[in-house]
């Protein structure tokens, strides 16, 4: 689970996506040379997901409910995104002139609920949502790349956002299958033999975080990144693991 080295690789060349477009067959396509081993990790980025799923909404063709429009008028946002915003969320969690804090439908707390408009491709009124059922997806990613090649891969779907007490933001991940999202290390030992209480790993956030350094954030036109040096993974959880119930929240 520690492994001492790990690579990580952009795979590069990646065509743009498209709705309907196989993301399973084009990384069976660009497979490195000597193609994918058990192991390995391959990173994705949520908006390649997105864009296969056909999840673009036009801002044209939404009308903003009264709730949206007074939300829009105390964050200065555009009323049909905040209503898209309402839409992919299941409580706004803070707000302020510029910014909003949505719990989105599958549990993350991000700004905007996800909605994003770079990269995306399409006129200025278009924007992107996030993925249906992430953990899905990678599920029936990773099926196929076993089907057609044989390797034992796991796949992470990322994104990036903001985090509570710090600035800039960095990779998280979205969905994951073929390993843990969490790793429970409370009762082992340290180095020097003390039990240990409270340490609980977010490996595919980390993971996340680790491909985002290769993929970019702008034009780099890199969304697949591949983390090579893990043995196979005994087990697995879905990224719903990561998900902290509002109950223990302290936050919000």
């Amino acid at each position: 689970m520690t492994p001492a080295r790990l690579e990580i690789i952009a795979l590069e060349d990646f065509p743009l996506v498209e709705p309907g477009d196989d993301i399973a067959q084009r990384l069976i396509d660009r497979a490195p040379n000597g193609g994918y081993r058990d192991g390995d990790i391959l990173i994705i980025a949520q908006k390649i997901i997105s864009k296969a799923e056909g999840r673009f909404a036009n801002l044209k063709c939404i009308s903003p409910s009264k709730e949206a429009k007074a939300l829009a008028s105390k964050t200065e946002k555009d009323p049909r995104l905040v209503e898209l915003i309402l839409s992919e969320s299941t409580e706004i969690a803070r707000h302020r002139p510029g910014v909003i804090i949505a719990v989105h439908r599958l549990g993350f707390v991000l700004a905007n609920a996800g909605i994003d408009a770079s990269n995306v491709g399409k006129s200025d009124d278009h924007v992107l949502l996030l993925p249906v059922n992430p953990d899905q997806t990678c599920l029936d990613i990773r099926s196929t790349i076993h089907s057609e090649t044989r390797a034992q891969v796991a796949i992470i779907i990322n994104d990036s956002l903001g985090r509570a007490w710090r600035h800039g933001t960095m990779g998280i991940a979205l969905g994951a299958a073929g390993l843990p999202a969490l790793v429970d290390l409370r009762q082992k030992l340290d180095l020097h033999g003390r039990t240990l209480q409270a340490s609980i790993v977010g490996l595919a956030d980390e993971l996340a975080a680790a491909g985002s350094l290769v993929q970019g954030q702008g034009a780099e036109g890199r969304p697949v990144a591949l983390v090579r040096g893990f043995d196979p993974f005994d087990r697995e959880s879905p990224v719903s693991e990561l998900v902290r119930p509002a109950s223990e929240d302290l936050f919000r």
